[in-house]
């Protein structure tokens, strides 16, 4: 088996509307329903399906739950205007930026928290 890259990927989330919302403003990505009414976020090639902790959808993860994700982004915008975009809307940055190695080199990256406190990394491969 060869696996060719990430779908999509599912977070817990305590408000379906304010995830949106913080998704859709601050990182740039389209809000999408589908199925019986279904949220999603899309991105480039990928999306983020959105569960409400009340009522995970199954099948789901063993634990599902709101603030329990850690995710890296990768930006075409340079990072210093990322880093601007986040502070004009005012959401604290908690490192960064630093350098880290990605999926297929390194990357200097920023880190934030969504709505549920979930571990967003914004980061541009040098």
């Amino acid at each position: 088996m060869k696996i060719d890259r990430l779908d999509h990927l599912v977070l817990t989330v305590a408000d379906i509307d304010a995830s949106i919302g913080f998704y859709v403003d601050v990182l740039g990505m389209e809000a999408q329903t589908f199925g019986a009414g279904r949220r999603a976020l899309a991105f480039g090639r990928q999306k983020i399906n959105l569960h409400p902790a009340a009522a995970p959808l199954k099948p789901h993860a063993a634990q599902p739950g709101p603030g329990t994700a850690d995710l890296c982004l990768i930006a075409a915008t340079p990072l210093a205007e990322v880093i601007a975009e986040l502070q004009a809307k005012g959401v604290a940055i908690e490192e960064g930026p630093v350098p880290r190695t990605g999926a297929t080199g390194p990357i200097q990256s920023v880190y934030f928290r969504d709505p549920d406190g979930n571990l967003i990394e914004v980061a541009n491969y040098v």
